[in-house]
């Protein structure tokens, strides 16, 4: 008998436990880790996520949360314990002049078509705006506004979240912050969120895109570190792509806000930056357009199939002072070459003083570059995967010995040992919340 067959009424009567919902929710966007649960709960109501915490709790089952089911190696999986599908649960409550009120099941989308209306929307965003609310500031998110506002986390002014020991609580910096600083960027480990207020900012009628090519590597990684402490503009990434013979080519993509009747200086805004200057790509846009700049590439992906394959994706932090060094060594192995091929690589800068929640731990310095290799296994080679997740330690190995430091989010086995070295003096902190809000130890991996 299993323990699922003991279920009191109020929990059987909404807990799924077919075949084909448990196979769904054992699976994520990495399709790497596949992790059964016993059931899913989709919950209509904060209640019912506490009778599940004070069911699942004494019994030491498993509990995750399962926002948009975009983690890539089972971050959002519960094996052999209970998926909470946070679908339902997904309201914007409210708009104000400076805030929103969301559950955390409603995506980024949802957010903004709340809230552009009124000209507002959050002052940071990740690519993907179908990723939940929820989702994203339990992992942190990164965005190309990042190096002016920090985290997706740290726009956060307030979070309602149901502990591992079934309490409903809402904290904020002022209360109970231990508990807030914990789920923010906590990875699931403290708590479930099941509201958020998020900061709301003036939203920009355009926005002129300029992508920047760059000759050599150290030209473009010098205007990308002054373009980040400056903040000339309010969206700052970088791409490394293959090119021909060989190398690789360095582009750094910017961005400027406009109202539309007076279109932006370009040449105050490119003033003194080393790129090309006869290779400069220019695109106005509306806001809302650029927001979905990636939509139409989801959409290939997912007709081409490409989606469904595995995504060993490895992000890492890396300081300033070696970020060259760690980066042209990772590139030039042999393990990682399938990236001349599929996949993209990401490569830009942030303040290091924006990143303010203390879940997620960073090299130290001034400036720290996000350094992410999204790949994409071959469907025809089904040991591909495994070569690729351990090359992303290898590589992980290597880069630490330099200072980096990972993004938790990435497809990569940490050990015990692994975290405590991650989290650092952090940890203590961390293990202290976590025998408070989850005492049975139930939430969330790697405490």
């Amino acid at each position: 008998m299993t323990e699922l067959e003991w279920l009191p009424a109020e929990i059987e009567d909404f807990l799924a436990t077919k075949e084909s919902t448990k196979r769904e929710a054992a699976d994520d966007f990495g399709h790497i880790i596949e992790a059964p649960p016993l059931g899913v709960l989709s919950p209509r109501s904060v209640t019912e996520i506490q009778r599940l915490i004070a069911f699942a709790g004494p019994r030491g089952l498993p509990v995750a949360a399962r926002g948009g089911a975009q983690s890539v190696f089972g971050q959002g999986q519960a094996q052999g314990g209970i998926v909470v599908d946070m679908g339902p649960m997904n309201r914007v409550l409210a708009v104000h002049s400076d805030r929103a009120v969301v559950q955390a099941g409603a995506t980024w989308n949802d957010v903004l078509t709340a809230a552009l209306p009124y000209r507002l929307a959050p002052p940071v965003l990740t690519e993907d705006l179908s990723a939940t609310v929820g989702g994203v500031v339990c992992a942190g998110g990164i965005g190309g506004a990042s190096h002016r506002y920090g985290l997706v986390a740290d726009t956060v002014m307030e979070i309602e979240v149901v502990t591992g020991a079934g309490e409903h609580v809402t904290c904020s910096p002022r209360h109970e912050a231990t508990l807030f600083h914990a789920v923010l960027a906590g990875l699931g480990r403290h708590g479930i969120i099941v509201r958020a207020t998020v900061r709301l900012a003036p939203a920009p009628e355009r926005v002129r895109r300029y992508g920047l090519q760059y000759s050599d590597f150290a030209s473009c990684l010098d205007d990308q570190r002054r373009l980040a402490l400056e903040g000339r503009f309010c969206h700052l990434e970088g791409r490394v792509r293959p090119s021909v013979g060989g190398g690789w080519h360095h582009t750094a993509e910017v961005v400027a806000a406009h109202t539309g009747v007076r279109a932006p200086d370009d040449a105050t805004l490119l003033d003194g930056l080393s790129h090309d200057p006869d290779a400069v790509q220019v695109t106005d846009l509306g806001y809302d357009e650029f927001l979905h700049r990636i939509d139409r590439q989801q959409r290939i992906l997912r007709v081409t199939r490409e989606w469904l394959r595995p995504h060993p994706w490895l992000h890492l932090l890396l300081p300033d002072d070696t970020a060259q060094s760690i980066v042209t060594d990772i590139l030039s192995d042999p393990a990682f070459r399938d990236l001349r091929s599929t996949g993209e690589v990401l490569l830009h800068p942030l303040s290091a003083e924006r990143l303010r929640s203390p879940s997620l731990r960073r090299p130290p310095g001034p400036l720290v570059h996000l350094f992410g290799l999204r790949r994409t296994a071959p469907a025809d080679d089904p040991r591909a995967v495994e070569r690729m997740v351990a090359a992303n330690k290898a590589a992980y190995e290597r880069a630490r010995a330099l200072g980096a430091v990972v993004y938790p989010v990435s497809a990569m086995p940490m050990s015990a040992q692994d975290w405590r070295d991650h989290y650092g003096d952090h940890w203590r902190t961390l293990m202290d919340a976590k025998r408070r809000h989850d005492p049975h130890a139930i939430l969330g991996k790697g405490l």
